[in-house]
Order: structure tokens, then sequence, then C-alpha cells
């Protein structure tokens, strides 16, 4: 996954500009590229997170898209 391909997928899963998902992980390193690719579409300007949970075999994700900053 890179960070064009969440922010696509975060886009189809909205309602208006609200976001709530799980990203199926198979590894830590799986766990860490989310969180990588998160915080940069957050330094962007793309997305505000309001929380990022670790689950067992995923991570939670829940936010607003920001429609500006396209």
């Amino acid at each position: 996954m890179n960070k064009v391909g969440l922010l696509k997928n975060l886009r189809n899963i909205s309602r208006g500009n609200l976001f709530s998902t799980e990203v199926p992980i198979a590894t830590k390193e799986d766990e860490k590229k989310i969180e990588e690719l998160v915080k940069e579409l957050e330094s962007e300007g793309k997305i505000k997170l309001r929380e990022c949970v670790q689950r067992e075999y995923s991570v939670y994700l829940h936010g607003i898209i920001k429609y500006g900053a396209e």
C-alpha cells in the first residue's frame, strides 16, 4: 500500500468528510508503514486523524478528510 492508495481508499469509504476504517495488517512492518503513511498525509494537510488504534490484526483509523487541500 502506498500513500495515494490509502488516500483513495479513505475517500471511497468516507461519509461526507468523516472516515472510519480498519486496515488489515499481516506483520509489524505493515503496521509501521500504515502509521508512516498516515503521518505523511497529515503533514501534507490532506487528512486530520482523530484516532489510530493498533489491534491484533488491523489498524483502526478515524478522522476527517480535508477537501480544501486537494
